[in-house]
């Protein structure tokens, strides 16, 4: 029986990298099977592609560029973790998939969202099953990411704009798409933020299991 696939969208900052370890530990304590996992990354060959993509000047690849590296890193990323995952019938949560792809190259060059589109159907094929969207006010989603530190700053260094284009990418992006997107109110306490995220999860690995 195949697992079920999450996977945790948001600007900059959101919080959904804490939001997604703390569903895998809760649903690990539930007696789950869980992989965690994230983008770009996940995989040795992945991971190698993150450093290049995050790390370094601002300017230092275009759009086209960008999308190419982030679609090899994430079919190396599936071929290697995530499909075998759910063939095994674990669950894998991933702190983003290609709805960022779509927003953040999508952003940076309007006339790439349908090239994103056609190389995610060609070389991907894969949907995530549930998608949280941690949705935050983008000044505040910046404050907090640029105050981690660590190198991996090179898309918060394109600034404010690009974070408020992007939030409104993914909005609507949710409201496409309802049967997949949980949007996510980011700003309360940790919290209280993943009890909303567990029972929605919970909801959904229920109704997985009782259609197959």
């Amino acid at each position: 029986m195949a697992g079920l696939f999450i996977s945790f969208e948001g600007i900059d900052g959101s919080g959904k990298s804490t939001q997604a370890k703390m569903l895998a530990e809760a649903l690990r304590d539930d007696g789950r099977k869980v992989v965690l996992t994230r983008e770009p990354g996940g995989s040795p060959g992945a991971e190698e592609i993150r450093a290049l993509v995050l790390e370094g000047d601002p300017d230092r690849w275009s759009a086209q560029t960008e999308l190419l590296l982030f679609t090899a890193a994430r079919r190396d990323h599936l071929e290697r973790l995530i499909d075998p995952a759910l063939s095994d019938g674990k669950t894998v949560i991933t702190d983003r998939f290609a709805d960022s792809t779509r927003i953040y190259q999508g952003t940076r060059s309007g006339d790439l969202r349908d090239m994103v589109d056609q190389l995610h159907d060609l070389v991907i094929g894969r949907e995530p099953d549930l998608t949280f969207l941690i949705d935050m006010d983008p000044d505040l989603g910046l404050s907090r990411a640029k105050g981690r530190g660590g190198t991996e700053e090179r898309f918060e260094d394109f600034g404010a704009d690009l974070q408020h284009k992007m939030r409104a990418g993914f909005l609507e992006l949710a409201q496409k798409h309802p049967d997949r997107f949980r949007v996510i109110d980011g700003t309360r306490e940790i919290d209280v933020v993943a009890a909303d995220v567990l029972s929605v999860a919970r909801a959904a690995l229920v109704s997985a299991t009782s259609d197959r």
